[in-house]
């Protein structure tokens, strides 16, 4: 390994981006360990993608520095090569050619000699369960089988460190769960892993997490630190007339004007509420005497209560 054993496998510190006349990415610092999965969370336009084109040197930073396994990701060559696996939002494979073909053209692309690419080969057709569709064009593979053949084209270097970026983006939810099957798999092995993605199912599922928003990250730690830490009181308001829209834009408009309601969002057929705790008999007390049609019912904090919280406070 490149650097001390001790040193982290992915670090920035005070990275900046500037893009037009918005900062894209304001001051990012971020540590991946090795054997760690760390989520990078927000929707879209959070900077999450600016972020990682930082992080793997694909665009120049006005400010600050990222390093990867040690390297300087400004410094490029071989050894930034060497310890970086990346896998974009849109991963560049050829459609005409199959499942082998493909991964024997990255293994060209990273100069691995034939016996070593033969071996990774199989050790990653067996990982992934492509071994019967190494004959099939990856135009004709599915969108959780081709997310699978462009993992494997990231890994067949061994690189300490992994950068996806929304990897189930567009697949279907059995290939998502292989997938996350397959992340825990390379993390137990103590390879480092970010990832960018816009679902707060899939940020609880990670070791840590960054909550990232206009460039900015507003918490970090591990998803259950972070939902404990939550001190808001969370309702979810059951609406018995919410099939019809006009009454449940009605209902919403109506909560957010009340000073003690934090966040809002819609949840199956009423709306989920995070009341400010000092508030909270306040709002109990305007529900009471609030529409006959409403219903309050008491709901366990989640992740996506805390994110929601947290971008209130930022906006």
């Amino acid at each position: 390994m490149t650097g001390a054993a001790h040193a982290p496998a992915l670090e920035a510190r005070g990275l900046r981006r500037r893009l037009g006349i918005t900062d894209a990415v304001a001051g990012l610092d971020l540590t991946v360990r090795p054997g760690e999965l760390y989520g990078l969370v927000g929707p879209d336009g959070a900077g999450k993608t600016t972020a990682l084109r930082l992080l793997v040197g694909l665009l120049v930073p006005d400010a600050g520095e990222a390093r990867v396994d040690g390297v300087s990701v400004m410094s490029g060559g071989p050894a930034l090569r060497e310890a970086l696996g990346y896998m974009p939002q849109q991963f560049s494979l050829y459609g005409d050619l199959s499942v082998a073909e493909n991964m024997r053209f990255f293994a060209d692309l990273f100069g691995l000699a034939p016996a070593i690419f033969r071996q990774r080969e199989a050790e990653l057709m067996q990982l992934t369960r492509l071994d019967r569709f190494r004959d099939r064009r990856a135009s004709a593979l599915s969108g959780g089988m081709y997310k699978k053949l462009a993992l494997s084209c990231a890994l067949l270097h061994r690189p300490r460190v992994l950068v996806l970026d929304e990897p189930t983006n567009g697949v279907d939810p059995v290939s998502r769960r292989e997938l996350w099957d397959l992340l825990y798999q390379l993390v137990d092995e103590g390879l480092a892993v970010l990832l960018a993605t816009p679902y707060m199912d899939e940020a609880a599922r990670c070791h840590r997490v960054g909550l990232m928003y206009a460039g900015k990250l507003l918490a970090e730690d591990t998803p259950a630190a972070l939902v404990k830490g939550f001190d808001d009181v969370t309702w979810l308001v059951h609406l018995s007339d919410a099939a019809d829209p006009g009454a449940r834009d009605a209902a919403e408009a109506r909560l957010r004007e009340r000073p003690e309601v934090r966040a809002l969002s819609p949840q199956g057929g009423g709306l989920r509420v995070v009341v400010d705790r000092a508030g909270d008999a306040e709002f109990r007390r305007y529900f009471a005497a609030a529409d006959a049609h409403w219903r309050l019912s008491p709901v366990a904090p989640d992740f996506e209560d805390v994110f929601l919280r947290l971008v209130t406070h930022a906006s």
